[in-house]
């Protein structure tokens, strides 16, 4: 097979997507691994990269963020392309997908909608997502993240809607609570008599309210 003429570099966005589009288009209907690629196998791969882009921005290096940004940006056109093969999706729908709900969540933009500051702007964008038919304002806290970034993520969507303490000393009082509460369940003196069940829970509970006091320091 004759080689492939590689689309040059461009200096404005919408053709430097294009050219990306371009060349993933062909590693898909060329090359034996990228042909052998699925959703699932490149699952891991994109929590990977996610992490590495991560540990770039917390290091401050500008050059590696801009690496680490392009080989997400990768992924997502991969899997935009498998979404195409199926007929379920193309990069056109995701596009357009992001753009009208980024649209549709700032009224105070593109709206009449009056806000006096970031807070006003985190509650109208829960209440627009339980508008559009999201269950709950923890609907969008993903089932796969660690356990403390999780729980962390929880309690910055409560306090988006207005459901929080108001000082740290009352999170600090419910942290004592909880301890106790642990301390009950867990007696080491009548180890034998120990439920696991509940004392893994009022763990799990002492751990929620740390997390949620780290918030206050």
């Amino acid at each position: 097979m004759p080689a492939n003429i590689p689309p040059p570099a461009t200096t404005s966005p919408d053709t430097a997507f294009l050219r990306l589009l371009n060349v993933l288009d062909t590693l898909r209907t060329q090359c034996p691994w990228d042909k052998k690629q699925t959703m699932e196998t490149l699952r891991h791969l994109t929590i990977e990269e996610t992490y590495e882009l991560s540990d770039a921005i917390l290091e401050g290096d500008m050059q590696e963020i801009k690496k680490e940004l392009g080989d997400l940006m990768m992924h997502l056109v991969f899997y935009a392309r498998i979404g195409s093969e199926t007929n379920d999706f193309d990069i056109t729908d995701v596009l357009n997908g992001v753009c009208d709900k980024l649209i549709n969540r700032h009224p105070h933009i593109y709206g009449d909608v009056e806000v006096n500051d970031e807070d006003d702007v985190k509650r109208n964008w829960e209440k627009i997502k339980l508008k559009e038919g999201n269950k709950s304002v923890l609907g969008g806290v993903p089932a796969g993240l660690p356990a403390l970034v999780k729980a962390s993520r929880i309690q910055e969507k409560a306090r988006g809607v207005g459901f929080d303490w108001d000082e740290k000393e009352q999170v600090w009082a419910k942290v004592e609570e909880e301890l106790q509460e642990f301390k009950d369940e867990f007696n080491i003196a009548e180890n034998e008599n120990i439920d696991k069940e509940k004392a893994e829970g009022e763990f799990g509970d002492l751990l929620f309210s740390l997390v949620n006091y780290a918030r206050f320091i």
